[in-house]
């Protein structure tokens, strides 16, 4: 048995394409077309069949994907095993981290790491929860979020560890009228015209509750993605908007209140593919992670009291 075909075949479980396959692992798709069919002749079935304009595992090519996860898995454990026997971890761990909570949180993680042998490589991505899951193919963390699980939509295939459970508050300018009130309710939102951001991302989801409650539709003038952007016209006007409770500066003109009648908090979590999670560098900067976003929870709960 070929462990590099199976190892193909995890790769085109993990990135739905032939094209893709190719791209990742930087070949032609000729040529990942070709080792397909070197795989199907050892295993002596379809592993892959048409599907649309491209090709899809059959129930043999699935089967035979997941013994190559397995066999990464493996792998990375013996990998982990040799890292400790050598009495640290090291190597390059790749993380792609959504950019509002890669601010509360990946300082005080580069500073955990400093005289280790570990490089840590950083990318901030800000796309809507669907999306983090396809991150964590080419990615060792991926720092994502969700307004309704510590699990991101899409990633019940992946290792998902909770960091830090945020509340989202409505933001609006110190003079603003609701700025008054030490909480704001559901009922108290729908007048105002909100800065939002585009469908589908966890901050939306809170703007979806309230319309629920209220059985109101909101006027959303601009749907953007930028918090920075967002706080600046908050600002400067009477629109209010959802923004993240531990990032968000205040006492510059803007103000946040919690919104008592309807849940907030959106869960931070990091995500990895089970191979991956067990590299021993990978295991120390998620560590970083935990005890940064722990110090970040306990810190905001301080300030609130």
């Amino acid at each position: 048995m070929d462990v590099r075909h199976l190892e193909l075949l995890r790769e085109l479980a993990l990135r739905g394409s032939v094209t893709e396959v190719a791209r990742a692992t930087h070949r032609t798709p000729s040529a990942i077309s070709q080792q397909l069919k070197a795989a199907q002749r050892e295993f002596g079935m379809a592993l892959v069949e048409p599907s649309g304009r491209g090709l899809r595992l059959t129930d043999a090519g699935r089967v035979l994907a997941e013994g190559g996860a397995a066999v990464a898995t493996t792998l990375e454990q013996v990998r982990a095993q040799w890292d400790s026997f050598r009495g640290e971890p090291s190597g390059t761990v790749t993380v792609a981290a959504l950019p509002s909570a890669a601010t509360f949180m990946l300082a005080d993680v580069l500073r955990d790491i400093e005289g280790t042998a570990i490089e840590l490589r950083c990318s901030d991505i800000d796309i809507a929860e669907g999306e983090f899951a396809a991150l964590a193919a080419d990615n060792d963390i991926v720092i994502a979020h969700s307004f309704v699980s510590v699990s991101p939509e899409g990633a019940s295939a992946l290792v998902a560890v909770p960091l830090a459970r945020e509340p989202l508050d409505v933001a609006m300018a110190a003079d603003h009228p609701l700025a008054a009130h030490e909480t704001v309710g559901a009922a108290d939102l729908v007048d105002w015209e909100w800065i939002g951001v585009p469908k589908g991302y966890p901050f939306d989801s809170v703007l979806e509750s309230i319309e629920r409650a209220t059985g109101t539709s909101l006027r959303v003038a601009q749907r953007l993605r930028d918090n920075r952007l967002v706080e600046s016209l908050v600002a400067g006007s009477r629109r209010i908007a959802v923004l993240p409770r531990f990032t968000t500066p205040t006492g510059t003109g803007l103000v946040l209140r919690e919104i008592a009648d309807i849940p907030t908090r959106r869960h931070v979590t990091a995500i990895s593919r089970p191979d991956r999670a067990e590299r021993l560098a990978v295991k120390r900067v998620l560590g970083a992670f935990q005890r940064t976003a722990a110090e970040a929870e306990r810190r905001h709960r301080k300030a609130g009291s």
